[in-house]
């Protein structure tokens, strides 16, 4: 039987109605939030969760309980978002009025760039590759839920796919991307699946010049 690992991105929170850049910070989901999250319940109905893991942000924390409220949930302190370090709380006007040189860096190359006070993509990806590995071996054959966060979906994705576009995999929240393990290897069968969310406004955080 093949590993199935159903990747959910946390439910809306205000500051990514915002516009506002969020990472270790702890942020409670809105009522957009939980309403995204209770969409994505109903639609989880038909799966059989072998076991349940989330981020130990209140967000993720929140939305677990809400899609999952019958199973355990547990804690990973190193599937938490990336550090933003000096752009938490900020939106991306700003990032570029107060840090321009630094966001200018961070943006050019992320992967081996660490804002200040935060961390670069390498060391975030290495981080979460640790707990995915971890979680994914300890239960091989069977179906776990990782309720987390955009960045280390993006991370977890570009790992599978042999990519390095962090920007291109950050998925919606309370979104639905699934990967799964057949002969030794994951693959990426659903990617920021938001097909229950139909009638609900998606806020999203900008990072770059488009």
């Amino acid at each position: 039987m093949a590993t199935k690992i159903l990747l959910i991105r946390h439910g809306s929170t205000d500051w990514n109605a915002q516009q506002r850049y969020c990472g270790f910070l702890d942020v409670e989901l809105n009522n957009k939030g939980r309403l995204q999250a209770r969409r994505l319940k109903k639609r989880l109905s038909v799966e059989n969760v072998d076991k349940v893991y989330s981020s130990d942000r209140l967000r993720a924390i929140e939305t677990a309980k809400i899609i999952f409220p019958e199973d355990v949930i547990h804690l990973v302190e190193d599937l938490k978002e990336i550090s933003f370090g000096i752009f938490e709380g900020l939106t991306y006007k700003e990032i570029l009025k107060k840090h321009p040189q630094n966001y200018k860096k961070w943006v050019a190359d992320p992967f081996n760039t660490a804002i200040p006070q935060g961390e670069s993509l390498n060391i975030f990806k290495k981080r979460v590759l640790k707990a995915f590995n971890k979680v994914s071996k300890e239960h091989a054959g069977k179906s776990i839920a990782i309720v987390c966060h955009g960045g280390v979906t993006s991370v977890l994705i570009n790992s599978v796919l042999k990519a390095n576009d962090f920007w291109k995999y950050v998925p919606d929240s309370a979104s639905l991307s699934i990967l799964e393990k057949e002969n030794s290897k994951f693959k990426l069968s659903l990617f920021n699946d938001i097909a229950h969310l139909k009638g609900i406004k998606i806020d999203r955080v900008r990072f770059k010049e488009e």
